[in-house]
């Protein structure tokens, strides 16, 4: 892990159980964390703003990857504080099949619940792994919201939990 992340959160460090959570997808379907439990690992993406520069970039890195997070049994998310229409058509734009979660009302809760809220107001860009037991193996909470999170870092660290 790069000099510009950090491998905690505000609330949360490796080995914490992940809090559980239900959002709706962009498509407003509830997702709720704990139905993977003891079925596959999940990765959560959070991500400042749908349709900005480097959270679109960063998306379609997973998409073109998600062979791979299947190889590892391993669901992808991603969380942000947009609404579900804005979701919904930065999913359509970028072509993504993953969800898109949205935490926007009440604004914040998973965000804040998971200690990734950037001093702005928006989420920081995060990536968390969470085994199949429910427990967080990787945090990588980058300190700029312009850095890219380092997938060889996130795929090395599902690779040992194989």
């Amino acid at each position: 892990m790069s000099s510009n992340s950090r491998a905690e959160t505000a609330t949360l460090k490796v080995g914490d159980v992940a809090p559980d959570f239900t959002l709706k997808t962009e498509n407003r379907e509830d997702w709720q964390l704990s139905n993977f439990r003891g079925k596959k690992k999940v990765v959560l993406a959070f991500v400042p703003f749908a349709f900005s520069g480097v959270c679109s970039t960063q998306l379609p890195s997973y998409e073109a990857e998600l062979g791979r997070f299947k190889d590892f049994d391993t669901e992808v998310a991603s969380i942000s504080l947009d609404s579900h229409y804005s979701l919904n058509a930065w999913a359509k734009s970028m072509h993504t099949s993953f969800p898109l979660l949205s935490d926007f009302y009440p604004q914040g809760k998973v965000v804040d619940l998971y200690g990734v809220r950037h001093p702005l107001g928006m989420s920081n860009r995060a990536v968390i792994a969470i085994d199949k037991e429910g427990i967080i193996r990787y945090i990588e909470v980058l300190n700029s919201p312009a850095d890219m999170p380092d997938n060889e870092d996130l795929f090395e660290a599902l690779r040992k939990l194989k």
